[in-house]
């Protein structure tokens, strides 16, 4: 992962390419129906592939793919390969995988870390034989929320309280954790520092954060928290964050 550095410390700032029906799109508050095919400053294409080679020209070597059509129950056409593997760029990928076998396809289309989002989670076992049989290195869960409650099927009891999920993930032997709350994607309102703090202070996860990153102060409070990444998508495509704020705060 390309890693940007703010006063001696790292931090991750990961570009999001969210796919559906084939197309890169605009993701707002986890309201599939009403995604809208990407509108961008920084390419002027909604093809996956044209979208990742903007982010490497940019000098991005690490990119989160969410493959929509995936994790929605459909089949996917997506090349990953092409996308990693011809751009030698490291991608961290969230396809709704629900078996071993799955799990193995992916590393062999060259994706470099599995995404195990509790919004597909079928059972909670399944992530300790993930990492039983790939290592924790490999796999990061996604604390999938939606206004700070747990997204699951019937292998994840919602009410569960979103920490006490995340300790029985980290028993497994899970070393990432991706905190995402669908109802900040693409809303530029900021992120929840208080339950990032809470997360961070109460496991010894590496953590993730994924949506409503806005502007460089909110790069700037993650990193004091001590949060791992940034996963960010509207805020580089409206140029909220730019590149040039990005080079003048010495993430770029």
């Amino acid at each position: 992962m390309l890693c940007f550095k703010l006063a001696g410390l790292g931090l991750k700032v990961i570009p999001v390419i969210d796919i559906l029906n084939g197309v890169a799109v605009h993701a707002i508050r986890g309201r599939r129906s009403e995604y809208k095919p990407l509108q961008s400053s920084l390419v002027c294409s909604t093809d996956p592939l044209r979208v990742a080679e903007a982010f490497k020209t940019l000098g991005f070597n690490s990119l989160y793919l969410a493959d929509l059509d995936a994790i929605l129950g459909g089949s996917s056409g997506l090349d990953l390969f092409s996308l990693g593997g011809s751009l030698g760029v490291s991608l961290m990928v969230d396809s709704g995988v629900s078996s071993l076998d799955g799990v193995e396809r992916l590393f062999r289309q060259g994706v470099s870390k599995v995404i195990i989002g509790t919004e597909s989670l079928l059972s909670k076992g399944f992530v300790a034989e993930v990492v039983g049989r790939f290592g924790g290195n490999r796999v990061v869960v996604s604390l999938d929320l939606k206004n700070g409650a747990v997204l699951g099927k019937l292998g994840i009891d919602c009410s569960i309280d979103p920490l006490c999920l995340l300790g029985e993930f980290e028993a497994m032997g899970v070393l990432e954790v991706i905190v995402l709350d669908l109802a900040r994607v693409g809303s530029q309102e900021g992120v929840d520092t208080a339950f990032l703090k809470r997360v961070i202070d109460q496991t010894s996860l590496s953590v993730y954060v994924g949506g409503g990153v806005c502007s460089i102060s909110d790069l700037v409070e993650l990193q004091a928290l001590g949060v791992e990444g940034a996963l960010i998508a509207t805020s580089l495509h409206t140029g909220c964050i730019s590149v040039e704020d990005l080079k003048q705060s010495g993430f770029l």
